[in-house]
């Protein structure tokens, strides 16, 4: 940024006798310049101009922007030259009238006045000009001095230090400030492209080369891969019904989810690849020498080695809504791919088929105990009713007491009759005596005979027990004989229900998709690969761009 500084006019004082001829004039224009060189005369010819059109070029001038010290240069060009200027602005007019030029580096190099070293010192109390500009002006001499030629005023060289107002003809300040804004604008140019090259740099490095190496693999290295698809799925054995929740979901997929569950887990293990290894030869045939070094699977190498290899090439899922295995088996050969994957739905059905294996050899192990315990529950029952009636002497203690209840009853009917007739006889004015005393002899008789019966039916015996608690055991005894009679059946139909589970085969698997080998490699999918290799290269280095700018932010902060 350019200050201007403002500075006081000076003037220069002229004695009357400081008048010189015009020839004297016209010599000091043409001798080169010197300190001794006088003023023109303020009546020297000029050269008139329209009042108008000077008013017009003196506006024009003042538009200029000239700062004090040019138009003061301008002034002692004009009187160098012969001219008399009203102001400082028309000395600028009247110069340019003439064709010259008052800011050029000649003109002004002309009021350089170079004192003679010889010559006296001037004196400190010359006039000077206000400005303090750094130089101090040649004195005045004085009145009869030398020649009598005014002195103009003489400049020292700036000393260091001290700002200078001293402008020669160049761009004015706008284009000046124009200049620094495009001198700005072509840094912050030249700054974005340094960081937009070190931007593709980085890029190319840690993106575009990472890239087109594995373009390079998949579209030239690789080894083609075929694969292989099928699905199967698990079917139950519904011949022997079922009843309860059980046959609800028989005919569903969840009644085989838990085995096709257990069938994805086994053929995904390393327990399935070590057998498919020794039927098939699984880690020979990836192994060989025409798979490229990624794919390849060293000879000697180990059985984690290869069960890496297996989960690669052998994917297994699960669609829990259809109950369907899908299966995709890959390898570098065709034939030899729909071979693997024939070999494990082999041990798929196999695999399924032990799944229920045991549960059945234990439903029939479990059927034979229950009836064996079914079996040594009614004989121990039937060894109670026996020995029942061989402590009671009662072989139908039920049908004694029928027999007694008989017996009981027809001797109340009797002794009913047997009262009625003694009250006939009695209701007699004068009955008769003998047939009284034998009708009343004939109830005695009665009411012991029952009162007999009835004792023997409730009195305890000898032993403690009475017809009627014989009776009782021997009914509960009975009783346990046919529940367990019932049980040793149940048994018996569960043994046989077992057992033909046994020899029936419990699970199915079916076949839905049959593996067939492919004519055309599905692997690798080159295009798709690598524009996967590009996101997840570009990923990693927004990743690590976004971390490293967080962190330079956090430490600058």
């Amino acid at each position: 940024m350019t200050m201007k500084l403002r500075a006081r006019k000076f003037r220069i004082r002229r004695s009357a006798s400081a008048e010189t001829p015009p020839q004297e004039t016209r010599a000091a224009s043409e001798a080169p310049p010197s300190p001794a060189t006088p003023a023109p005369a303020r009546d020297a010819p000029t050269h008139p101009a329209p009042e108008g059109a000077g008013e017009t070029d003196i506006q024009a001038i003042r538009q200029e922007g000239l700062t004090g010290r040019q138009l003061r240069m301008a002034r002692r060009i004009a009187q160098k030259h012969g001219l008399a200027p009203t102001s400082d602005f028309d000395a600028v007019r009247l110069l340019r009238l003439r064709g010259i030029d008052p800011f050029k580096l000649g003109n002004t190099l002309e009021l350089v006045v170079t004192r003679d070293p010889k010559a006296p010192a001037p004196a400190t109390g010359a006039d000077t000009d206000g400005g303090g500009f750094g130089g101090a002006l040649a004195p005045r001499p004085a009145d009869g001095d030398g020649d009598g030629r005014v002195q103009l005023p003489q400049t020292m060289p700036p000393r260091p230090g001290v700002p200078s107002t001293e402008l020669h003809k160049g761009p004015t300040p706008a284009d000046r400030r124009a200049a620094e804004i495009e001198k700005i604008q072509r840094d912050l140019a030249r700054r974005r492209r340094r960081k937009l090259a070190l931007l593709f740099t980085r890029l190319a490095f840690f993106v575009f080369l990472p890239t087109a190496v594995a373009g390079y693999y998949f579209f030239a290295v690789a080894t083609p891969l075929y694969s292989t698809k099928s699905q199967f799925l698990i079917l139950t054995n519904d011949g022997g019904g079922g009843g309860g929740m059980g046959g609800l979901l028989s005919g569903t997929q969840f009644a085989t989810n838990q085995d096709a569950i257990a069938v994805q887990s086994y053929l995904a293990s390393k327990d399935a690849m070590l057998r498919l290894d020794r039927d098939e030869g699984f880690k020979t045939h990836f192994s060989q020498g025409f798979i490229d070094p990624i794919q390849r699977l060293e000879p000697d190498a180990s059985n984690e080695d290869a069960y890496g290899t297996y989960q690669r090439n052998v994917e297994i899922g699960y669609d829990p809504t259809e109950g369907v295995i899908k299966m995709e088996v890959t390898a570098a050969d065709p034939e030899v791919a729909a071979e693997f994957s024939r070999a494990l739905i082999s041990y798929a059905e196999e695999r399924v088929d032990n799944l229920s294996l045991r549960k059945r050899s234990n439903a029939v192990l479990d059927a034979e105990q229950g009836l064996e315990d079914a079996e040594a529950a009614r004989r121990a029952a039937q060894a109670r009713l026996v020995r029942l009636q061989q402590e009671s002497a009662l072989l139908d203690p039920e049908g004694r007491i029928a027999a007694l209840r008989g017996q009981i009853n027809t001797f109340e009917i009797q002794l009913q009759e047997k009262r009625l007739q003694l009250q006939a006889l009695l209701d007699n004015a004068r009955p008769n005596e003998s047939r009284v005393d034998g009708a009343e002899a004939d109830v005695r008789r009665l009411e012991a005979l029952l009162a007999d019966l009835n004792t023997r039916m409730t009195q305890a015996a000898d032993d403690g027990s009475s017809l009627a608690d014989i009776a009782a055991e021997v009914q509960l005894a009975e009783a346990d004989v046919l529940t367990r009679d019932m049980m040793l059946q149940a048994a018996l139909e569960r043994l046989e229900t077992a057992r033909r589970d046994a020899d029936a085969q419990a699970r199915y698997l079916t076949t839905s998709v049959v593996p067939l080998a492919s004519e055309d490699p599905s692997y690798p999918r080159k295009f798709e690969n690598t524009a996967l290799a590009f996101l997840i290269f570009s990923g990693i280095y927004l990743m690590i761009s976004l971390t490293a700018s967080i962190l330079r932010e956090q430490v600058s902060s």
